[in-house]
Parts: structure tokens; C-alpha cells; sequence
């Protein structure tokens, strides 16, 4: 599959830029894979649309204050971007200005260590990270209150980026449904558009999971689940394929996968020539998902992290 088949063109005015007042009023785009039907509604809904045999599957991810700014010696500004803790104070991260950076220079409490390539670096940090909620760039107003971009059931921290799938649910939303919970740290490739000319040549970095036994035991034996966010996906994908309960899944997944374990997905809208558009692309149809993605603009769906959501089953 080539990657320009990822491409589709958005109004940016459709580019959610705030979070709604209140998470569940977000409207929810449901399509029937079996039918074909397409229905408007809103995410406080979703208990209502969903099988009552299903077991609903979150990412309790929870994202770290990862956005360092800081200044370089001799004056300038820099960004770090925290990816990862690789061991104590050693990070993975994203630079900017990658270029500007040497090895050993100083940047408040970083301290550069080795460059990566693609403008990461191996960084050691000073204490705990206390940064800013890392948005993604096409989110250019301040976030008043960080805790919109943490889903509220988010409690391992560890996170680059939230699951946004996730920031719809309410706690009175959550009670009307049977749920599970594993946990995936969403890493660099959210942040990576896809330059490969297709798919095949394309490889995800890996993202560190971790599932209870007893989760995943319900999880197999559950009749139907619903998984919440391509995150959690990933993490019952490669769970069903074998995969120890906890470690790192590089797992890629795109049109042509069998899924062994997922039988409906919630997800957002997300960015042309991503891997979370690909996923969505081999569990609805890649015409079909194209389609949804023109129906969503066409009624004026409000896209990517603060937008709204779908629901193919």
C-alpha cells in the first residue's frame, strides 16, 4: 500500500484547538461494518451502542509533564521533548534544534548526551520531569488546565503523547460500562508522519506495554471487546499473537491484518499519512475509511486529539 493512499485533505478550521466543556458531549460518528450504516450521535451515547456481552478495553497510559523549555548556552532557546525513560535519569527525547545541540552541553537540568539521528537524543535529566503538557504542534493555544489532556482514568505515567480516544470518557460514563484496563506509553512514532513511499518500507518504534495477567485472562475470554484508542489495540493484537504480558510491541498494523482479538474500535480522527490512520484503514476498509473521513468533514467533525470520535463495530 503506498503511503499517499494515507493523504486526504482537512479545512483547518476543523482541527480541534480546546477540549469540549464537558468530555462526553463530543459527537460520535458510529459505522456498522456488517451493514455499512453511518449514524451521528454523541459519546455520552456509547453505553447504549455498544453489545451488552462487551468488554471495554482502555489504555490507563498516563502522560508525563514532558515539554522542557529551555535555553542553550551562550543564549538561544531549546526544546526537549521527553520520549522515554531509558534507566534512572537517562531519557530518550526529541531536540529542537537538534543541529544546535553537542554532545555534553548543558541546558538547565539536561544535560545532552548522544545524538540518535532524526533529531533524538539520549539526554540525562535532573530529577523528575517538569515541563508543560507536551500538545501536539497543531494544537497552538495553551491548554488552561493540563488534566484535559490525561484521560480520566490515567494513572501509570509514562506517556509522550495521551490516548485520545480516551479523553471522551467521564467517570459516570465509565460506570455504565464493564471494563478492563492495560497499559501502553505512547512514544515517538505518534509524532512521526510516515515519509516511507509505502507501508511495507515503514517501522514502528516500539512502545513499552504491560498487562496483568488476570486483565488479560478476562480479556481473551471475553465474548466481544471493545478497545478504546489504537493504543490499546496494538497491546490485544499482540497479546493474541503470542506476545509476553508485558515488554515492547512494534506491532504495524495495516490493511490486510487478521485481528484475533478486537471486535470494535473507538477511535478519533487522526492526521493523513500516520500509522493510527493505517490501523484504522485495515479494521473498517481503506475505501470505507475514506469515505467515514469525507462524511466527517462534510458534517463538520472536529478532528485529531481534542476532536471527535468514531466507532466502527
Amino acid at each position: 500500500m503506498k503511503t499517499s493512499d494515507l493523504d486526504y485533505e482537512l479545512p483547518g478550521e476543523l482541527i480541534a484547538q480546546r477540549p469540549l466543556a464537558r468530555r462526553d458531549d463530543s459527537r460520535l460518528l458510529v459505522y456498522d461494518r456488517a451493514t455499512g450504516s453511518v449514524d451521528h450521535t454523541r459519546f455520552g451515547d456509547l453505553p447504549n451502542l455498544l453489545p451488552a456481552e462487551t468488554l471495554v478495553v482502555v489504555n490507563d497510559t498516563r502522560v508525563l509533564p514532558a515539554r522542557l523549555r529551555l535555553s542553550r548556552p551562550g543564549g538561544g532557546k531549546a526544546e526537549i521533548l521527553l520520549l522515554e525513560r531509558l534507566e534512572g535519569d537517562l531519557w530518550e527525547a526529541l531536540a529542537r534544534p537538534s543541529r544546535r545541540l553537542k554532545p555534553g552541553m548543558r541546558l538547565g537540568p539536561v544535560e545532552a548526551l548522544e545524538n540518535l539521528g532524526e533529531g533524538r537524543w539520549r539526554i540525562r535529566l535532573d530529577g523528575e520531569p517538569k515541563g508543560e503538557a507536551p500538545l501536539p504542534p497543531y494544537i497552538t493555544e495553551a491548554l488552561a488546565d493540563p488534566e484535559r489532556y490525561q484521560t480520566v482514568y490515567a494513572e501509570e505515567a509514562g506517556s509522550a503523547a495521551a490516548p485520545t480516544a480516551g479523553l471522551h470518557f467521564t467517570p459516570e460514563l465509565l460506570a455504565q460500562l464493564e471494563l478492563e484496563r492495560i497499559t501502553l506509553h505512547v512514544g515517538l512514532d505518534t509524532f512521526r508522519p510516515i515519509t516511507a513511499e509505502t507501508l511495507g518500507e515503514h517501522e514502528l518504534h516500539s512502545e513499552r506495554y504491560e498487562v496483568r495477567s488476570d486483565a488479560w485472562e478476562r480479556i481473551d475470554a471475553a465474548p466481544h471487546v471493545t478497545a478504546i484508542g489504537t493504543t490499546t489495540v496494538r497491546v490485544l493484537e499482540s497479546l493474541a499473537r503470542g506476545a509476553p504480558l508485558s515488554g515492547r510491541t512494534s506491532l504495524f498494523v495495516t490493511p490486510g491484518f487478521e485481528f484475533a482479538r478486537v471486535n470494535a474500535l473507538v477511535t478519533n480522527f487522526h492526521l493523513p499519512r500516520s500509522s493510527l490512520l493505517a490501523l484504522v484503514m485495515a479494521f473498517a476498509g481503506i475505501e470505507e475509511t475514506r469515505r467515514l473521513y469525507a462524511l466527517a468533514i462534510e458534517e463538520r467533525y472536529r478532528f485529531y486529539s481534542f476532536g471527535d470520535a468514531m466507532l466502527i463495530q
